[in-house]
């Protein structure tokens, strides 16, 4: 066994040496960061000004919408910042507030989509009892619900990583990446291993299922029904199906890349797709859930062009 040693930083070797293109990468990341924050913030602000859209599907979409953004904060201020860094160097505990709050974010977005499709089902698989199934009551009990088991699910997953010996601070990622972090360890017990793949069960596995199961029956039924009830479902449906589909290939690149020898990718094409989900997701949630809906449109222009 390795001797430890008392590991104050970690180092983000996929950052490499760039030069003097980190002046137009900074720019680029910050002009994209800058946007994720600009469209959910608006699509925040709207729903919550105009009470027309106080209804239990925009209440859960301003939901997912205040995640993007604390998921993209998770990543960018650092990521910007390290690339004027020469050391590439993250203390641990800053490095351990990153994993968490990456993670918990995601944990937050697949459950948040989870209670979407289920928002979904009830209202196209039991319209007459919509109203009273999804009141504004419930609504607030599921979105705490689903933020509960998101933070639980990482203080549990996270607690056994807390008091690992390191035996070295390298991180071939951008950022500091969880089961990267638990190889680094002297010694890899299989608690940790198992708190990686229980986190990766409770916060991808339940809720894609959970999503897969609602949206078959709502399939089912549309298959079912006239042809102007059929495209108007199916019409709602398809951009949670599109995210869901989005996040899943995201979650594989994400998986791949932490767990199996990928040094034969370029460097460039290996760190866009680790961070995959990180950079393009919040960016599409406010246009496939948001610009996208007419009822968020029509409010989107009176609130920005019809205000006295």
């Amino acid at each position: 066994m390795e001797n430890s040693t008392e590991v104050v930083s970690f180092v983000l070797a996929a950052y490499g040496n760039i030069g003097e293109l980190k002046y137009l990468y900074f720019t680029i990341m910050l002009l994209w960061y800058l946007s994720i924050c600009v469209a959910n913030t608006v699509l925040i602000v709207v729903i919550y000004v105009d009470k027309r859209l106080h209804e239990p599907m925009y209440i859960l979409l301003c939901n997912l919408f205040v995640n993007e953004i604390g998921g993209s904060t998770s990543l960018y201020p650092l990521l910007l910042s390290q690339m004027f860094s020469d050391t590439h160097e993250v203390t641990l505990p800053w490095c351990f507030l990153q994993m968490c709050y990456i993670y918990m974010c995601a944990s937050l977005e697949f459950c948040s989509l989870a209670a979407m499709a289920y928002d979904r089902y009830v209202a196209i698989c039991n319209p007459l009892h919509y109203s009273f199934i999804m009141n504004t009551g419930r609504v607030g009990v599921i979105i705490l619900l689903v933020w509960m088991c998101s933070f639980m699910n990482f203080i549990f997953s996270f607690s056994f990583a807390i008091h690992l010996k390191f035996c070295g601070n390298v991180i071939d990622k951008v950022f500091c990446d969880h089961h990267l972090i638990i190889k680094l360890s002297c010694s890899v017990s299989i608690l940790n291993n198992i708190s990686d793949l229980f986190f990766a069960f409770v916060a991808i596995v339940i809720p894609f299922s959970l999503i897969s199961v609602s949206y078959m029956k709502i399939l089912a039924i549309c298959l079912n029904t006239s042809k102007d009830n059929k495209e108007k479902a199916i019409s709602t449906c398809a951009p949670q199906i599109v995210s869901v589909s989005n996040l899943f290939v995201g979650c594989i690149f994400h998986f791949v890349d932490s767990r199996f020898d990928v040094s034969h990718v370029p460097d460039k094409i290996r760190i866009l797709l680790s961070v995959y989900l990180l950079i393009f997701q919040p960016m599409i949630t406010p246009f496939m859930y948001g610009f996208n809906l007419p009822k968020i449109r029509q409010s989107c222009k009176r609130f920005l062009f019809d205000q006295k």
